[in-house]
């Protein structure tokens, strides 16, 4: 087999990278919420961490600074001393003070005093800045914990793509399969083709996208995806393949890129599988070997058949010979 670069991997990567941004770097900080989304989870956790103790740190060494300027921390121990935060005494104990609060926990043996009003501004954005960076920090955790790109791995499709007679008419196949038993509501599917073309005026396009029509007026694109569903693309005057053959298949190098969409019946999100089939993965005159059976009251899926195919006799000529 040739190898070569893909555009899109079998296993739905997009082998695309973006370089040279400049200035457009920035764009990432003001989408801040997506940018913690899309990180790996090491570096969310990092951040995670990271975040959260340096809040702490700060807001106790604030707590810190107001018994220090005030005194407190040396008359701390004076019954007749009205204190800012009672029984605060050192750094330890502004920091267990300030976990107290934000956590609301109030063991009861720290409590501010009402003789001391930059300890109630204080209080006030302590608990202002500690709800924001609760909602933007667990809001992002929740997102990415909850995005379907696991339930896209339980989304098959076959290995290899074949071309085949099918009612008389000449189709290019690949198959999808659903591993779960829980459904994907609404799923539909697509397909491009890249392939490097020049236009008449000499203009050259390294990865044109033409759609492949895969039964956009039939509606057979809308999957009920309970069982492997092969899906079919009919080689005809319109299609891109018209005058492809057995033969020029083998010189020529392209690239189907298949995409299903659907939303996850248990969590309401939607979800994308891709995959790819280059020109080195289309068997010409294969069909796939049949994965269903019907035994006592219910139809069984053999998924160790499901790239399987067989040779079946198929005209080497192009649709449009």
């Amino acid at each position: 087999r040739r190898q070569r670069q893909r555009f899109v991997d079998k296993n739905g990567r997009c082998n695309v990278q973006h370089g040279n941004l400049g200035g457009e770097t920035s764009r990432y900080l003001s989408d801040l919420f997506t940018t913690l989304v899309d990180l790996k989870w090491r570096w969310n956790l990092l951040i995670f961490l990271l975040t959260y103790t340096v809040a702490w740190l700060v807001m106790a060494s604030m707590w810190w600074g107001i018994a220090y300027l005030r005194g407190d921390l040396q008359q701390a121990h004076d019954e007749a001393y009205s204190p800012c935060v009672a029984n605060v005494y050192n750094f330890p104990s502004a920091f267990l003070f300030f976990i107290e609060t934000e956590a609301t926990i109030g063991y009861g043996h720290r409590y501010i005093t009402e003789r001391c009003p930059e300890g109630i501004v204080l209080f006030l954005f302590q608990s202002l800045l500690g709800s924001i960076v609760d909602a933007f920090l667990i809001g992002c955790m929740f997102i990415k914990m909850s995005q379907p790109k696991k339930r896209a791995e339980t989304l098959m499709f076959s290995r290899a793509a074949v071309v085949s007679q099918r009612d008389g008419k000449l189709c290019l196949m690949f198959r999808v399969g659903n591993l779960r038993n829980s459904h994907m509501v609404s799923a539909q599917i697509r397909c491009k083709l890249i392939k490097s073309r020049q236009t008449p005026e000499g203009e050259f396009l390294p990865l044109d996208q033409c759609e492949l029509d895969v039964g956009f007026g039939t509606g057979a694109d809308q999957l009920f995806l309970v069982s492997p569903l092969t899906i079919c693309h009919e080689i005809d005057s319109r299609s891109p393949f018209f005058c492809l053959s057995k033969r020029s298949l083998r010189s020529e190098q392209f690239e189907i890129v298949v995409i299903l969409e659907g939303i996850v019946e248990t969590t309401g999100m939607t979800c994308q599988a891709r995959t790819s089939y280059t020109e080195d993965e289309v068997l010409w005159g294969h069909r796939f070997l049949p994965v269903m059976s019907l035994e006592d009251g219910f139809f069984r899926v053999d998924y160790s058949q499901f790239h399987d195919t067989f040779e079946v006799p198929t005209p080497p000529y192009s649709a449009k010979e």
